[in-house]
Order: C-alpha cells, then sequence, then structure tokens
C-alpha cells in the first residue's frame, strides 16, 4: 500500500467529514462556533453593531462591545478563534501595547451565516416566547 503524504490524508479526511459520526472532527468546530460568546464576538468584529464599521478592535474594546463576558471568557474566546483561524491578533509596539483583533477571511466567511442566524433569532423571538408560554402552560 503506496504511503500517503499529510495533503493526502487531509483531502481523504475532508471527504469523509461527517458531523452525525461521533468521532468527525467537525463536531469540535460546531461545538465551538455554536457558542453564544463566538457569535457575539465575530458580530461585533464584523461590525454588526450600530455605528460601527467593521475592523479591528481592541480587547477592551470588544469588552465593552460584548456586554457581559467575563475576561477570562473573552480571552479564552479570542484564543480559539485565532487557533481555527478565524481571528487575527495584531500587537503594535507602542507604549502600552496595543493589540487589536480582526476577522480573517475564514471569519468573515463564517460571520456571513452567523448574521443570518442572529437575524433569524431576532426576527422569531415573539413566536419563540408564545411557544414556550403555551408550553408551560400546558
Amino acid at each position: 500500500m503506496p504511503t500517503m503524504t499529510a495533503a493526502q490524508k487531509r483531502a481523504r479526511a475532508k471527504n469523509e467529514y461527517d458531523a452525525f459520526l461521533a468521532g468527525c472532527p467537525s463536531r469540535e468546530l460546531l461545538d465551538r462556533i455554536s457558542d453564544k460568546w463566538v457569535a457575539l464576538l465575530i458580530a461585533a468584529l464584523a461590525g454588526d453593531l450600530p455605528a460601527r464599521e467593521p475592523g479591528p478592535l481592541r480587547y477592551s474594546e470588544l469588552s465593552r462591545q460584548v456586554v457581559g463576558v467575563s475576561q477570562k471568557m473573552l480571552t479564552q474566546t479570542l484564543r480559539s478563534l485565532e487557533r481555527d483561524g478565524l481571528v487575527t491578533r495584531t500587537v503594535t509596539p507602542t507604549v502600552p501595547v496595543t493589540v487589536t483583533y480582526d476577522l480573517t477571511d475564514l471569519g468573515r466567511s463564517l460571520q456571513t451565516v452567523m448574521r443570518q442566524l442572529k437575524s433569524w433569532a431576532e426576527q422569531h423571538m415573539d413566536e419563540v416566547f408564545a411557544h414556550r408560554e403555551a408550553y408551560d402552560a400546558g
């Protein structure tokens, strides 16, 4: 049996990804991107906030934009997004040091999907509330 290169193995595995299978690595990615902090950070970096253009944001700006996220969760989430190639972290040697975060092309492609999901949730919240109320009453 011929030996495969790492790139060949990845290409073969790509064709075999199936999130319904327990061992599929796409499950880990789905778990990550379905996190509320991920969705909100991606939206913030994409400029989905009132009076906000897309582009890099400093850590403190992200913390103010995404109300309720703890410093620990913000740091962990940004690190995981950077590791997955969805966000870039840029350090500028100033006094004090300036660190900014921005979406990569891969992150922007995910943001398109996240924007639709966020919009769907906002548009259907009244219906969901009505269903919850009916369910809880029954």
